[in-house]
């Protein structure tokens, strides 16, 4: 039987049907603004999914789809400006056509929009496609139902290696969802089909701080109730974490996507599970250890907490993590919540859905930070005047940074930076190290890689200095190295680029001492017991190994 499925988020929302007077939760500095009713035009996006991810685009605007509405009510891709402007990109076909698109949109590289419907298309289990910011759409791939299984709900991520990667809900045929990726040109290849015991009905991805991916599952693991995970970029699944419920107290049904701060920590929700059976906010490791609960969703406790969270977690440019709940709240509504890294937790916000309200409710899609610093989101229900959804801001007082389209990319190379004030930048510099850049808007840029090492990317501009919200890991390369051959102890030099910042030399497995000498040339010395082989050299922005092996001679 098909638990969770894409009908939860509406379903869940109908059910909670408990209202009482609105009552806004005031905590610190937080301002909520509604910005547009879905539904206020004739032919409207409505009713925003709890797996719409939202992305900021080139242009300064948020880009995203909903499942429903549209001229066809196959739902719908929308811009909108931080000010409330919607602006309608494309209408998605009633069924059998590419229908249902749940996933939101992903900024890619070459400036289309990513994402997937989950049903329709050629063998009526959903597609992948892309969208260009003026509304023009190209159906990339059609799930068949067989080895690629299909029913995709989550969004795209970016990888290092600039292909597109998610996962899929699946059809059940002896496995339970896959994950899988695809070129911007379509060529899909599915990574891994996930068995009962490492996660069933997976749900997304992220992109970590390794290169690797982590994710969840809904169902699967040792008690059914879920697991965490983590996936190679080549489809190898370890489990992090079983989920025990309200056994263990630590969570049950991860349904909403992971946030990886900057320390490597990994956050996430459960829908149920928890003291309480309400859910959790978790942390762990990138290796599964350190696992604990934050916070237990209880109203009983404080009627202001939420229950069941549906939506991704935002990490937020003060380290925080930032969440929404189905659920709970004041009203039962819904809310908005804040959580430290040390599990301090916050209601931020609680919805109300009497009538006279117009922030919304249900607030079930996770929030974005735009680099203006507030963050926004979406609620499933409710408005101004419409019962389709509100779109809205969170303004915590955060000041404005810039954000990076991807976060790898090798010495000579290109860095897309997305933020606001660009006209009249002076200077961008990557780890400390000057680089060469084009303004191409006041709210994009592209700088050339330099030689130095991986850092946080620094925007000089007329209004001030703008840092990335995440560190860029420049990609090692490995050209030459001199001599190819000699015996144990022999110096050999190493030419390539992105090597300044190298942690490990290894010949074949066995690891070498080394010196760097520069940022394209490092030494290290042939060790003991090393065969014929190729050298590799590990940085904080990956391996790289070379083309041919050294020789060992006698």
């Amino acid at each position: 039987m098909k638990l969770f499925s894409r009908t939860l988020g509406l379903g869940f929302a109908k059910e909670l049907a408990i209202v009482f007077v609105f009552v806004a939760v005031a905590a610190q500095a937080q301002v909520y603004t509604p910005l547009y009713n879905y539904g206020t035009n004739t032919g409207d996006p409505l009713n925003p999914s709890p797996f719409s991810s939202i992305s900021q685009g080139r242009d300064g605007r948020l880009y995203s789809t909903t499942a429903f509405g549209g001229t066809h009510n196959g739902g719908a891709a929308y811009a909108i400006t931080t000010g409330g402007n919607l602006t309608k990109l494309y209408d998605f076909s009633a069924y059998p056509a590419a229908t249902a698109p749940w996933s939101g949109l992903t900024l890619g590289t070459d400036g289309f929009f990513y994402g997937t419907t989950s049903s329709g298309g050629a063998h009526i289990a959903g597609t992948v496609f892309k969208l260009s910011d003026s509304g023009q759409y190209t159906n990339l791939w059609d799930f068949t139902g067989g080895n690629d299984e299909g029913v995709p709900e989550a969004p795209l991520v970016l990888g290092a290696d600039g292909n597109l990667y998610s996962t899929t809900e699946g059809v059940y045929t002896g496995t339970y969802g896959t994950a899988f990726k695809v070129t911007s040109k379509g060529a899909l290849t599915t990574l891994h089909p996930f068995k009962a015991t490492d996660g069933a009905v997976p749900y997304g991805l992220i992109l970590g701080l390794d290169a690797n991916f982590y994710g969840v599952s809904r169902l699967g693991g040792t008690n059914n109730l879920g697991v965490v995970f983590k996936m190679t970029k080549a489809g190898k699944v370890t489990v992090l974490h079983s989920f025990t419920g309200t056994a263990g107290n630590d969570g049950s049904i991860p349904i909403g996507g992971l946030a990886q701060a900057n320390d490597g920590v990994i956050y996430g929700t459960t829908y149920g599970g928890g003291t309480k059976n309400w859910g959790t906010v978790f942390k762990i490791s990138p290796s599964g250890s350190g696992f604990s609960v934050l916070h237990n969703f209880d109203r009983t406790l404080d009627i202001n907490d939420g229950i069941q969270p549906l939506g991704g977690l935002a990490l937020g440019t003060d380290g925080n993590v930032y969440g929404t709940t189905g659920g709970g709240g004041k009203q039962n509504a819904g809310a908005l919540f804040r959580v430290t890294p040390a599990g301090q937790y916050s209601t931020l916000y609680s919805f109300c859905s009497v009538s006279g309200c117009k922030d919304g409710f249900f607030p079930q899609t996770g929030m974005v930070q735009h680099t203006n610093g507030k963050f926004y989101g979406a609620t499933e229900s409710g408005g101004q005047s419409v019962n389709g959804g509100e779109f809205y801001s969170l303004d915590m007082d955060l000041s404005p940074f810039v954000t990076l389209v991807s976060v790898w990319g090798k010495v000579g190379g290109t860095i897309e930076v997305l933020g606001q004030g660009f006209t009249g930048t002076t200077n961008v510099k990557l780890g400390g190290s000057a680089a060469n850049f084009k303004v191409v808007s006041d709210t994009y840029l592209t700088a050339t890689v330099p030689d130095g090492s991986s850092g946080f990317v620094t925007v000089t501009t007329p209004g001030g200095t703008l840092t990335s919200s995440r560190k860029f890991f420049v990609t090692p390369a490995i050209t030459s190295f001199s001599p190819t051959s000699g015996p144990v102890g022999t110096q050999v030099v190493i030419t390539g680029k992105g090597l300044i910042q190298a942690t490990k030399v290894t010949f074949g497995s066995k690891s070498a001492t080394f010196a760097v000498n520069s940022d394209t040339k490092v030494t290290a010395t042939v060790p003991a017991g090393a065969v014929n082989s190729k050298i590799s050299i590990t940085t904080p922005g990956g391996k790289a190994s070379s083309k041919t092996q050294f020789t060992v001679t006698p």
